[in-house]
């Protein structure tokens, strides 16, 4: 099959305007549109998802916390600490930050959970 002259004249901008429109597009999908790839749709989904662990588990951690005989003197205790790091470390020692089935406590879990009790959001403390 030949194509004449013509033809092929009055296809080429109609193929070029074609691609610049899909580059403009793809531009736009990904810069404005909200379009991601799978790859950065997948790291989002996991943090989304260890963001709600760790929402899920602050309260019990908290409320461990709160639960143990001594509670008011390692609220004190844990309210000397300076950094938050280190707060969060004192808890993570304490074991509240550790949940059921599990041998190793989660930092992230431990590091909300001095947070929630250096708020003020956990009181009635046992002590």
């Amino acid at each position: 099959m030949d194509i004449s002259r013509d033809a092929k004249a009055t296809m080429r901008p109609a193929l070029w305007g074609a691609a610049g429109g899909a580059i403009a597009l793809a531009i736009a999908g990904f810069g404005w549109g909200g379009w991601v790839t799978g790859g950065a749709a997948e790291t989002l989904a996991n943090n989304r998802a260890a963001t709600a662990v760790v929402a899920a588990l602050t309260p019990i951690c908290v409320e461990k916390f709160r639960q143990a005989a001594d509670a008011s003197a390692n609220l004190a205790e844990m309210k000397k600490a300076t950094y938050s790091w280190d707060q969060s470390k004192f808890v993570e020692k304490g074991g509240w930050a550790t949940m059921p089935g599990s041998t190793e406590p989660n930092s992230a879990v431990a590091k909300a959970c001095a947070e929630s009790l250096g708020s003020g959001k956990a009181v009635e403390l046992r002590g």
